[in-house]
């Protein structure tokens, strides 16, 4: 089987994409968005896990500055509704349950784990596969990355240099599937999938897709059934059409901060000092002041 014939044969989402607005749609001025990133590794057509691996939230802030893409850690120590403390991406798994896992309850209690977590309410979500994240990229003409190093594929062997470079469908499912030769394994993933979202961003922009409504619902569409949107009532494309409002849509990347891993267990305790005023600047929407008094807590995304 080759990779794209695996890409669209797979029946586990490998990628999700949830989108959060604070406040009531009519009156919010913060808007939110949460991209949760999940890979998983076997190739298998029936995969006996279901695991988030990392989560990307999207801040929108108030004044229509730029974007923030915020990357919270797969591994990252968390209280889960029954089944208590553990790491982030056993949320999904807790949720979706098992032998044939419920993929919307796994995505909802996700989403209720982040938002006590964040204290963000999250109003929005969808569900992108591996296969409709191939299809939206071969439908913008390919998504431009810019990476500060070299990148090796564990999977395909292929190597992706430093720099900026225009990727197809299979070359950026290659590359936001890598780990393994990464100095920071999935945080290093983490930051990656930063890059391809501000790349995304800004090929849509520069073809007038977030403008046009017909575009942008024909860019949605390309994805077919590798997009399932839950949006509780507030479309997916009014959320991404905000972007276009924006004084610039490069974004600015960060991560949220954590200590060192627990004990043996290799979860990631939030940091004790830093981590709780990252999450007052997202709530309270600081986050331009919290990153230029921290700026070596910026990911660059170009």
């Amino acid at each position: 089987m080759t990779y794209e014939e695996f890409a669209d044969t797979r029946l586990a989402p490998l990628l999700r994409y949830a989108v959060m607005l604070t406040g009531e749609p009519h009156q919010a001025q913060d808007l939110v968005q949460e991209t949760m990133v999940r890979v998983q590794l076997n190739f298998g057509e029936q995969p006996s896990y279901r695991l988030a691996d990392s989560v990307l939230l999207v801040h929108i802030p108030a004044d229509r500055s730029r974007p923030y893409l915020i990357s919270l850690p797969r591994d990252l120590e968390v209280s889960i509704p029954g089944r208590g403390v553990e790491k982030l991406n056993s949320a999904f798994y807790t949720g979706a349950g098992e032998p044939r896992p419920d993929l919307d309850a796994g995505y909802d209690l996700t989403r209720r784990v982040v938002a006590d977590l964040t204290g963000v309410r999250v109003d929005a979500g969808a569900v992108l596969t591996f296969a409709g994240l191939r299809r939206i990229t071969e439908a913008v003409d390919g998504v431009e990355v810019c990476l500060p190093k070299e990148v090796r594929s564990w999977h395909t062997r292929r190597t992706f240099p430093a720099g900026c470079q225009l990727l197809d469908g299979a070359a950026s499912v290659d590359l936001l599937r890598q780990r393994r030769y990464l100095p920071d394994g999935t945080l290093d993933r983490d930051r990656n999938a930063q890059r391809y979202v501000a790349g995304l961003v800004r090929r849509a922009v520069a073809q007038d897709v977030l403008t046009n409504p017909v575009r942008l619902t024909a860019l949605l569409s390309a994805a077919g059934k590798g997009l399932a949107v839950d949006d509780d009532g507030l479309p997916l494309t009014r959320l991404v059409a905000v972007l276009p409002e924006l004084k610039s849509v490069d974004p600015v990347g960060l991560s949220l901060p954590v200590g060192p891993p627990a004990g043996n267990a290799s979860r990631l305790p939030l940091d004790p000092k830093e981590g709780p005023d990252f999450l007052a600047a997202l709530r309270e929407d600081r986050l331009a002041q919290w990153a230029a008094q921290h700026p070596e807590q910026v990911n660059p995304v170009r």
